[in-house]
């Protein structure tokens, strides 16, 4: 299957965009109450959801606009990774039975995005970087 071969470095950037988006909604549940979650809202900084938090904010604007992609969504991995084993791991080894599926995925997706850049369409690229 070739035919999406040429556009894989525009792919790259939509998963990066898409991802960033799904992880701001995070953030802003947390800081913004919006969308109004009643499990995320009015979060502290001094929480550890707080703190992470703060990272989906900062984090998941920086990965819409493709800026700093690698180091950030290097950070980014280590956060969901840690976000697993705090609230999830706990409940269970299947992370279809503990929950945990998103904050996986999430950890290898970053971990992917800090590996390959932001793709085609970044302010990394537009600022040189290769990638």
């Amino acid at each position: 299957m070739n035919f999406l071969k040429p556009y894989s470095s525009q792919l790259l950037s939509v998963l990066r965009i898409m991802s960033g988006l799904l992880l701001l909604q995070h953030g802003t549940a947390k800081y913004l109450n919006f969308p109004v979650h009643q499990t995320m809202n009015n979060a502290s900084p001094s929480t550890m959801s707080g703190a992470a938090g703060i990272f989906e904010l900062v984090g998941g604007v920086l990965l819409i606009i493709g800026l700093f992609t690698r180091p950030v969504a290097f950070i980014l991995s280590g956060m969901c990774a840690i976000a697993y084993f705090y609230a999830h791991a706990g409940r269970g080894f299947y992370p279809l039975t503990n929950g945990g599926e998103l904050a996986v995925l999430y950890t290898f997706v970053f971990l992917y995005l800090a590996a390959a850049g932001g793709g085609a369409w970044s302010a990394d690229r537009a600022r040189g970087d290769s990638t």
